[in-house]
Order: C-alpha cells, then sequence, then structure tokens
C-alpha cells in the first residue's frame, strides 16, 4: 500500500539494545475517511499505482496502442478519461495522461517519458446527489451532468490547490490534489459538504 507520510513506533529486539524505528504505511488520508454528510459521501481511493505517461513526439498514436493492448484502454484525448475504477487513464495537462491500477507496462518505455506519482497524490471519491454542488464551492468548472459527462475530466483548482476533477459516475467524483494537501482537501470538501446539506 502506498504511503502519504510515516508513523514512527519504537520496539526493542533481541538484536539491538536501543529502540529500532518501524515506519508504518499510512494512506493519504488515513484517519481522516471516511466521512458521510447527509446524503453525500467522502471517501478515499488508493489506487495500487499510478504513473504519468508522456508520449514522445510522433509517438502519440503508438502509445495509445500499446496503452490499449496492455491496460485495456486508449491514451485519453483532452479533458477525458478512458478506462473504469481500477484501471483508469486520465488526461493530466498537455501531451499527458495518469494511469491508474496496475503499473504501466515497461512496452511504452521506448516511445514515452514514464514516471511514477503513486506516492504524489491524495485521491478520494465525493459520491451524493448533490456532489457537484459541493464540486461547485471550490472549483470554477461547470460540473453540471449534461456538461460535465462521465469519463470527463479537467485539471483546476480545488479551492485554493491545483488539483484534477474526473466524473467517474452518475453521482460520483474522483478528486485528486498533491498528497502534501491531503488533510486540507478533506477539510474543504466536508465544510461545502455541510454547507449543502444544510440548504436541505
Amino acid at each position: 500500500m502506498r504511503s502519504a507520510r510515516w508513523s514512527i513506533r519504537y520496539s526493542l529486539t533481541r538484536k539491538e539494545p536501543v529502540p529500532v524505528a518501524d515506519l508504518i504505511a499510512l494512506t493519504p488520508c488515513d484517519g481522516l475517511l471516511p466521512v458521510t454528510i447527509g446524503s453525500i459521501n467522502l471517501t478515499e481511493d488508493v489506487p495500487e499505482a499510478m504513473t504519468l505517461i508522456a508520449p514522445y513526439a510522433g509517438q502519440e498514436e503508438a502509445v495509445s496502442e500499446r496503452l490499449e493492448a496492455a491496460h485495456g484502454m486508449a491514451f485519453p484525448a483532452a479533458n477525458r478519461s478512458t478506462g473504469k475504477a481500477g484501471a483508469r487513464a486520465i488526461w493530466f495537462g498537455q501531451g499527458a495522461a495518469l494511469l491508474q491500477g496496475s503499473a504501466a507496462t515497461q512496452e511504452l518505455a521506448d516511445i514515452a517519458a514514464l514516471t511514477d506519482q503513486s506516492d504524489a497524490w491524495a485521491v478520494v471519491r465525493l459520491e451524493g446527489k448533490s456532489a457537484a454542488e459541493v464540486l461547485a464551492r471550490l472549483a470554477p468548472v461547470d460540473l453540471r451532468s449534461q456538461v460535465f459527462k462521465r469519463g470527463h475530466t479537467a485539471r483546476c483548482e480545488v479551492s485554493h490547490m491545483m488539483g484534477s476533477i474526473t466524473r467517474v459516475g452518475p453521482e460520483a467524483f474522483q478528486v485528486m490534489v498533491f498528497r502534501s494537501m491531503a488533510r486540507t482537501l478533506v477539510h474543504d470538501l466536508k465544510t461545502a459538504m455541510a454547507a449543502v446539506d444544510a440548504r436541505g
């Protein structure tokens, strides 16, 4: 399991006369989630791996073909995602996509730059009838279902943090920010969830 930070515990082992630190892997939102407010649920997603894929010049089509052969999804177009839960490729900026799920096939290594980002991001799932209203308080993006459909994604500001929002279901969104901002993300989402729920 990937970690967001390390918790340290001390123990005495038979071979060591002094305390030895054992590092325990924790997820980015450990101890913060899940949270339910009204009909809105906020949970943590922990992809097995996350790899940024940036095709070399002129290799976009070849990358898409190899990605589909190895992972079952094409390289996504701008502001789109491909795949499904557990194995998804998300547009992550000009000429780049983030593969979530299993580690990227090394068959891509000669035609694309591959960067492991498994420990870099906090990933949460916001789900519920009013999920779009919650995110509307934090992101300058039109997230209404008739505009921002399933499979649509945006690199945008989430509150005051740069992040990524992807619609993964009729009433569900995946939200990502740098893992160092996990606590702030959860706080801001909970505040927005409470405000939307209070409106009834």
